[in-house]
């Protein structure tokens, strides 16, 4: 049997998940890598049936809260994606360095690709109570604020912060109650 790296336990539930880019390498200081982010979400917001409750994402990995009918499927083909898409731009803009570090740092086993953008796994954890899931938007909001980057969770620009405090925000959410 094979190893999971997305287990999601109750496909009924939200789950917060965290993505991070390969050797914390800060390549989300690129706008147009956080809309390849943002455009896949929506893409799956639309077509897949993934539910977003909040999400922050950060200049090396980002979490958010999802439910989904497969949502194992869709963090999968979330990270394929992305990756896929990021590495052309990097490519088309020629990061050379960044490349070749993502090509030297990535998995003896990925002999399929030249190059691993994303850590593996997602961290799935299950949230199990509304308790749970404020405590994980909390967290999520309060990210950038902890490191010093923002004075106020909604300042931060790709967060859902700003959708909570009901000012509009770079996606539509799930708002939790």
């Amino acid at each position: 049997m094979g190893r999971s790296r997305y287990v999601i336990t109750d496909t009924a539930q939200p789950h917060f998940l965290t993505c991070t880019v390969l050797e914390w390498l800060p390549l989300f200081n690129r706008p147009a890598l956080v809309d390849i982010l943002l455009d896949c979400w929506r893409y799956q917001q639309a077509n897949q049936g993934l539910r977003l409750y909040g999400y922050v994402v950060l200049e090396n990995h980002l979490h958010y809260l999802a439910q989904a009918p497969d949502l194992a499927r869709c963090v999968s083909s979330f990270k394929s994606y992305t990756a896929r898409k990021m590495l052309d731009h990097l490519q088309q803009r020629g990061a050379d360095s960044t490349l070749q570090r993502l090509s030297f740092a990535k998995r003896a086993h990925k002999q399929d690709r030249q190059y691993q953008f994303w850590q593996e796994g997602s961290h799935a954890e299950l949230v199990c109570s509304p308790e749970v899931m404020r405590q994980k938007l909390d967290y999520i909001h309060l990210n950038p604020v902890r490191r010093g980057y923002v004075d106020w969770p909604e300042h931060w620009r790709y967060s859902s912060a700003r959708n909570y405090e009901g000012q509009p925000g770079l996606l539509e959410i799930d708002r939790w109650a």
